[in-house]
C-alpha cells in the first residue's frame, strides 16, 4: 500500500526560528531595502551591483543559519508519508534537514545563473559565495541570483500544480498566502482533503476543506502536527 501523500507549502515563517527574518516583521528584510530596487527586473537593470550586494548579504546570513526543529520534523514525516515540500523560501534549510522532495518556487539563494542563458545555473560554494559585477558564466555573460524577481514568471509553478492535485493532506506553514501564483496552489487540491495551517498570525483560507488551524510558530506547530499525524 502506497503511503499517503503530504504536500507542505512553506513560507518565510518556516525559517524565522533559524534566524532568517520574515518579510512580515516590522524589521523584516524588505524594510531595509526598497524591494523594487533589489528584487525586480527594473532594479536589476538600474543597479545590478546593489542587487548582487543584497543577495551576497543574504547568502552570508544563510551560511551560518541552521535548520530548526520544524525543518527536521517535516523530514521525520517521511518515515510514514510521501512528503513533498513546495517552498516560497530561497534558503536551503529544508534540504539541510534531510527533506528529499523540495521544490523552490522563487529560486534558490545558493545558486546563480547566466543573464544570457537561464538554463546555465551554477551552485555557489560555501567558501566562494560572493558574486560581483564582472563575474561571468562560461558563456561570458554576467551571473545573477537564481531568484525569481518581481516582474518575472514563476516557471516552477507548472511543477507545483500536479503535486498539489493528488495530495492526501495539505500543510501550510509560515506563509500569509498573499503572494501569487503560490497562493493559488490551494485551489488545486481536492475538496475533501484536510488542511493543517500553522502560523502565529494565520491567514483566512477561502476553502471548504476540513481546516485545522494551529496558531503557533513553525517549531511548536510542527511538533503538534507530528503528534497528530505520526502513528
Amino acid at each position: 500500500m502506497n503511503p499517503k501523500k503530504i504536500v507542505v507549502l512553506t513560507g518565510a515563517g518556516m525559517s524565522a526560528e533559524s534566524g532568517l527574518k520574515t518579510f512580515r516583521d516590522a524589521d523584516g528584510l524588505w524594510e531595509e531595502y526598497d524591494v523594487m530596487e533589489v528584487c525586480s527586473t527594473e532594479g536589476w537593470a538600474r543597479n545590478p551591483k546593489l542587487v548582487l550586494e543584497f543577495y551576497n548579504a543574504r547568502r552570508k546570513q544563510l551560511l551560518v543559519a541552521k535548520p530548526n526543529a520544524a525543518h527536521f520534523g517535516l523530514h521525520q514525516l517521511e518515515q510514514h508519508y510521501n512528503v513533498h515540500i513546495i517552498t516560497q523560501n530561497v534558503d536551503n534549510l529544508h534540504e539541510q534537514a534531510g527533506s528529499r522532495q523540495v521544490l523552490h518556487l522563487h529560486g534558490e539563494l545558493m545558486k546563480v545563473r547566466s543573464t544570457r542563458n537561464p538554463a546555465l545555473i551554477y551552485e555557489v560554494s560555501p567558501d566562494q559565495w560572493e558574486i560581483n559585477p564582472g563575474d561571468c558564466g562560461e558563456d561570458g555573460a554576467q551571473l545573477r541570483p537564481h531568484i525569481v524577481f518581481f516582474g518575472e514568471a514563476v516557471p516552477a509553478i507548472d511543477q507545483a500544480i500536479p503535486i498539489c492535485q493528488d495530495a492526501d493532506i495539505l500543510v501550510i506553514i509560515g506563509t500569509s498566502m498573499n503572494v501569487y501564483p503560490a497562493a493559488g496552489l490551494i485551489h488545486y487540491i481536492k475538496n475533501d482533503i484536510p488542511i493543517y495551517l500553522i502560523d502565529p498570525q494565520p491567514a483566512t483560507i477561502p476553502v471548504s476543506n476540513p481546516l485545522h488551524v494551529i496558531n503557533s510558530t513553525a517549531v511548536k506547530g510542527v511538533a503538534q502536527l507530528l503528534k497528530t499525524l505520526m502513528p
